[in-house]
């Protein structure tokens, strides 16, 4: 214990003066009740030392830089070192939760967004730039392929629409544009400068994450982003059929209700309008959806899990599958 000591019970690491700074990450490595390791963070850099001579065997909790919890789930710290990844949409919600899962594995993750990284963000690689335009996704193209001159994984998580008051005829041609362009275009659009790539290398992985509004879609203003949704499942399964014997899987997850950050804003925000409890707030939308068997919305971390698996080799005999992660929403067909 010359280089860290870790004080289990008030939950913070001492270092050497001229060490690691204040700011950087330290996060206890458990297997089963017992504290087996520290895990210490450092914008990209992550080293890992064994408590009292215990073997790390590459398992580790570790939560994002600057912040105080801990993964979830238990991870393999080098499942993908070496490895080229790219989340777009990646700062928030499922992508972040994404991005993250990826990093804690090794592999070298490139995301996007339309706003600048929050802090404590640090992907090895991000491109500030609007996917819903040709513009965008080639700004995202080139700068991958100058910097790294390709991917061995393509995650394509960037989605969502505004729900505008009343029902389908309050969207304009405009209004559909937009929303093919950032639920599908932008996804094949990438799929086709980087696919190409992959089948040279006779190597690669594509996650397409879409939604269960594909599934139960509504005939309000969202209708236009289910429809997206849907045709993205034609295009995922048909683009998989094509390139599944050159090497490469292409995969689709359809979450149903996650509790983001910004799902949760928008429970706060029903708990304050209709004056009732967040737990009420929460349970109102489930009921929306037609209910949520298990009971609760899912977590972003439980979608990472899935994409981890299906861009890992233990999903190497997967292939056009599109994943339901929802709870039990969608009935059994």
């Amino acid at each position: 214990m010359d280089i860290l000591s870790w004080r289990i019970a008030s939950g913070y690491a001492e270092y050497p003066k001229g060490g690691w700074g204040c700011d950087d990450i330290f996060v206890p490595v458990v297997l089963g009740r017992e504290v087996v390791g520290i895990v210490a963070k450092d914008g990209p850099d992550v080293r890992q030392f064994p408590v009292g001579g215990s073997p790390l065997e590459s398992l580790f909790l570790l939560g994002g830089k600057n912040m105080t919890s801990s993964y979830p789930f238990v991870i393999l710290g080098d499942e993908f070192k070496s490895k080229r990844v790219l989340v777009t949409g990646g700062t928030k919600g499922i992508g972040e939760a994404i991005v993250r899962r990826f990093e804690l594995s090794g592999a070298s993750v490139a995301t996007t967004a339309r706003s600048e990284l929050a802090q404590g963000q640090a992907p090895a690689l991000f491109i500030k730039t609007d996917l819903g335009t040709a513009r965008g996704v080639q700004n995202v193209v080139d700068r991958i392929q100058q910097e790294w001159g390709g991917l061995d994984v393509l995650v394509n998580n960037v989605g969502g629409t505004e729900t505008k008051p009343g029902g389908f005829e309050v969207l304009s041609d405009e209004d559909w544009q937009r929303i093919l362009d950032v639920n599908l275009l932008a996804a094949v659009r990438l799929d086709r400068a980087f696919v190409p790539g992959m089948i040279e290398r006779k190597s690669g992985v594509v996650i397409h994450i879409s939604s269960i509004a594909h599934r139960l879609p509504f005939s309000n203003s969202t209708l236009a982003y289910g429809t997206a949704k849907g045709a993205l499942s034609t295009y995922s399964k048909g683009l998989a059929k094509g390139v599944a014997p050159k090497g490469v899987r292409v995969t689709m997850i359809s979450p149903g209700f996650i509790e983001t950050s910004g799902a949760h804003g928008m429970i706060v925000d029903i708990s304050k309008g209709s004056g009732i409890s967040e737990d009420a707030a929460r349970q109102r939308i489930m009921d929306m959806l037609g209910g949520i068997p298990i009971g609760r919305p899912g977590r972003p971390e439980e979608v990472a899990e899935l994409v981890a698996f299906l861009a890992s080799d233990r999903g190497a005999f997967i292939s056009g599958a599109d994943y339901i992660v929802d709870g039990g929403t969608v009935p059994t067909t």
